[in-house]
Formats: structure tokens, C-alpha cells, sequence
């Protein structure tokens, strides 16, 4: 997490294309974060996350920038649509369950990062108890020479199980027998989740017997695995662990605040909107929630909230909980020349994704500067006629010009093909020019 705002930025830049305004203003919040940290517990506790409100259209970059920055800093991230909540007493999820959803991403990350820590420990107690199946222990009372060829085995053994040499070969192992499914559902009511724990605990102790499967070394080290992992695992620390992590670095993403706007002139007005916001206050304020792995308070989790606005305005939000966002940023549109540098400068991009698909059928894919291009153009060109979606129109023009080379990939197998200007213009011209195909096609 001890990385500078211009280091933050530099890194998104590789993912996100354009919006200085939105990486500069999330990196900032970032860095503050990691400098609360540095201060003495009494300090910590006055200083709160600066939350952010991101406005923007769809596909311009505001999901992507808070995904990658969590990413990055291995932090705990959940992104949650406001317009799925419910106002307390109607159906639907309740505004506690992203906390909730937060806790359990806390704890597979630090999972993750404690079974990295005993990875060799968990490595050779799977490795032994499969060793113990090939060759048995000896009997008390063995003699010298018995020893002595039972060391040479077991040697021979490890090294062909170390070489993957064994593998394919099946031995029969036993497990703990499940007496229940654990069900992990972050919107069911705290009493009826600690009623689910007990039924599991008190099922889990009338029945531990072990199940034994027939299962091929490869497998055997997969199942094992989470077995002895479980038995290593300082669940209590581990807990502990995560609900810090959640609690001091967590982020929650919070995407279509502008949904459950009421616009003041009556037009948008909806009670339930209102609820909701009202619902989701305490939680942005700073409340403390209960979760099955202990109680956790939100006071310093960064809340990010985005919106498109285009039908209601920050200011139609509720005035407390536009008070809970006090850093705002409005992303830009994408323009041609932004939309050409997604399909060229980002790692990973589109093209680059289409290639490698391609390649694994054994076709060589090529697309020509031109031909880029006019991929922007058409793409911009549709975002104007219909709806603006950003870069995620990206996806279905170039899948509307790659379809049919995707589709006899079979045919071109160690052949190389050019994407040219004139093949997209063949493939999109007729669509772009009526705005009624565009509207059904792009």
C-alpha cells in the first residue's frame, strides 16, 4: 500500500485511458489512507475516509479505476448497485449486505495470503499422506534390512510423486464426510445465519466419519489440499486478520447512486428511493454491523459512489448523504483518439485478447493501423446515434467484424489475416449509416 499518488496513477494509466482528473482524486484518497495508518491510534480514529462521488456516462472508466486500484493493493473490494437495494420492510437485498459481502472477500484474501505463508508445510503434509498410501508404514518390530529397503522405497517414491511421475496413477484416500452444505448468503438475516451456524456445527459433530474415494494422484493432491489446509489454518488469527482488513481498508463500490435520486420538481419521485438512501446513511456515516465472523464498523471504509445523472443530479440526493461524499469528480466522454488508445495502449486490450483466442485455433491475427482506426470511428459514430455506452461498444463492433473469421477459424489454420480499414468498413458502413440498425445491431 506504500505507494506514492504519481506511482498510483502511473499504474492505472496502464489499464484506464484519459480521466487524470478521477485517477488523481482516487489515488489521493488511496495515500491518505496509508498515511492514517502511520498516526497514533487516537488521531486515526478522528480522521475519516474522504469518500468519492464519480459522474460520468457508462463505459467510461469508473468501475474499472476502483476495481484495479483494490487489485493492486490486494484491499478488500466489493462493487454493489445502489438500485438493488430495498427500503428496510419491502423485498430485496438490505443495504448491511454489501458489509457483509466486504467480510467474506476480507477473508478469501487473507486466506490466500496465510495458506502463501505455509505453502511448503501444506505441500509436504499432502505430499506425505499420499506417500503413506503407496507405501504403508512399517509393522513394530521390523527388521534392520526391512527398514533399510523401506527408506529406499519411500526415497523413490517422493521423487517420482515430486516429478509429477505418478500422477495419472489411482490411489484410495479418505475424507471428512460433509453433513451439510454450507450456505454463503450475505442477505440472510443475522439471527436466521447464526441459526444456520449451529445447525452445521451440531450436524458437524454427530457425524465425523471419513468417506474414501478412488481418485488419481493429480486430484488426490487438490482434494488433500484443502483438507490439511484446514487443519493448519489458525482460523481465530485469520478471522481477526480479515475483519481488520476490512475495516481499515476496504472499499465499497457502490455503482448507480443516480437511481435512487428523486428529482425535486416531483418528476422522479419515488418514496422507496428515498428509503433507501436514508437506509444506506448510517452506513456510509459510520455504524457497526453484524456479520457471522464478528461485528464490524464502518467508519473507515471508503465508500465510492458513481452515477451516469443523465435524468437526476448529485444535488437531488439526500442532502446528509451528499455531505458523506465530499470529493467529486466528473469523468469525460471517450473521444476517437481515446477510444484508439483503449485498443492500442492498455495492457491486455481487445486486440490483443482477440489475437490470443485466435491463436489457440493456430491462426495468426493482424489488424492494420487503418483498420484501428476506423474500429474508433465506427464506435464513436454508434455511441452518437444510440445510446452512449462508452467503451464497452468496443466489444460488439469488433465482434460484429470478427465474427465471421472466429466462426472458420478451422478453415485458416496457419494462415495469417489482416484486418483491414476496408473489411470493417464493409462490415459496419451499412449498419452506421441507418440509425434504426444501428440502434438494433450496435
Amino acid at each position: 500500500m506504500d505507494m506514492t499518488p504519481k506511482e498510483i496513477v502511473k499504474y492505472l494509466d496502464d489499464y484506464i485511458i484519459g480521466q487524470k482528473d478521477a485517477k488523481k482524486t482516487i489515488a489521493l484518497a488511496l495515500r491518505s489512507r496509508y498515511r492514517r495508518m502511520s498516526l497514533s491510534p487516537e488521531l486515526q480514529e478522528e480522521i475519516t475516509p474522504k469518500n468519492i462521488l464519480m459522474i460520468g456516462s457508462t463505459g467510461v472508466g469508473k468501475t474499472e479505476i476502483a476495481r484495479r486500484l483494490a487489485k493492486m493493493m490486494n484491499l478488500p473490494f466489493v462493487k454493489v448497485e445502489a438500485s438493488k437495494y430495498t427500503e428496510v420492510g419491502f423485498v430485496g437485498r438490505d443495504v448491511e449486505s454489501m458489509v457483509r459481502d466486504l467480510v467474506f472477500e476480507s477473508i478469501n484474501i487473507v486466506t490466500k495470503e496465510y495458506e502463501g505463508k505455509i505453502e511448503d508445510q501444506i505441500t509436504n503434509e499432502v505430499n506425505k499422506l499420499i506417500i503413506e498410501k503407496l507405501v504403508p508404514p512399517l509393522p513394530n518390530g521390523a527388521t534392520e534390512h526391512a527398514k533399510e529397503s523401506f527408506i529406499n522405497t519411500y526415497n523413490k517414491m517422493e521423487a517420482k510423486l515430486l516429478n509429477g511421475e505418478l500422477d495419472d496413477k489411482k490411489i484410495e484416500i479418505e475424507v471428512s464426510k460433509k453433513a451439510s452444505v454450507e450456505i454463503i448468503d450475505s442477505n440472510l438475516p443475522l439471527d436466521m445465519s447464526a441459526v444456520q451456524d449451529s445447525l452445521n456445527k451440531m450436524l458437524g459433530g454427530l457425524n465425523k466419519d471419513k468417506i474414501k474415494k478412488d481418485v488419481t494422484i493429480k486430484d488426490a493432491k487438490i482434494i488433500l489440499r484443502s483438507e490439511v489446509s484446514e487443519k493448519l489454518l489458525d482460523k481465530e488469527s485469520l478471522k481477526l486478520e480479515a475483519l481488520k482488513r476490512a475495516q481499515n481498508g476496504g472499499i465499497i463500490f457502490i455503482d448507480e447512486i443516480d437511481k435512487i435520486a428523486s428529482s425535486k420538481d416531483g418528476r422522479n419521485s419515488d418514496p422507496s428511493k428515498e428509503g433507501v438512501q436514508r437506509d444506506l446513511l448510517p452506513i456510509v456515516e459510520g455504524s457497526t454491523v453484524n456479520t457471522k465472523f464478528g461485528q464490524v464498523k464502518t467508519d473507515h471504509i471508503l465508500f465510492i459512489a458513481a452515477g451516469a445523472f443523465h435524468v437526476s443530479k448529485p444535488s437531488d440526493l439526500l442532502p446528509e448523504l451528499q455531505g458523506r461524499f465530499p470529493l467529486r469528480v466528473e469523468l469525460t466522454p471517450l473521444d476517437e483518439d481515446a477510444l484508439y488508445m483503449i485498443l492500442t495502449n492498455t495492457k491486455n486490450s481487445l486486440l490483443r485478447q482477440y489475437k490470443a483466442l485466435l491463436e489457440v485455433e493456430g491462426v495468426e491475427l493482424e489488424f492494420s493501423d487503418e483498420s484501428i482506426r476506423a474500429f474508433a470511428k465506427f464506435c464513436l459514430n454508434a455511441n452518437e446515434k444510440a445510446e452512449d455506452i462508452g467503451a464497452r461498444r468496443l466489444h460488439t463492433v469488433l465482434e460484429k467484424v470478427l465474427e465471421d473469421i472466429s466462426f472458420d477459424a478451422d478453415l485458416h489454420k496457419g494462415e495469417k489475416i489482416v484486418v483491414t480499414k476496408e473489411l470493417v468498413e464493409e462490415k459496419l458502413g451499412d449498419i452506421i449509416q441507418s440509425e434504426d440498425m444501428t440502434r438494433y445491431i450496435l
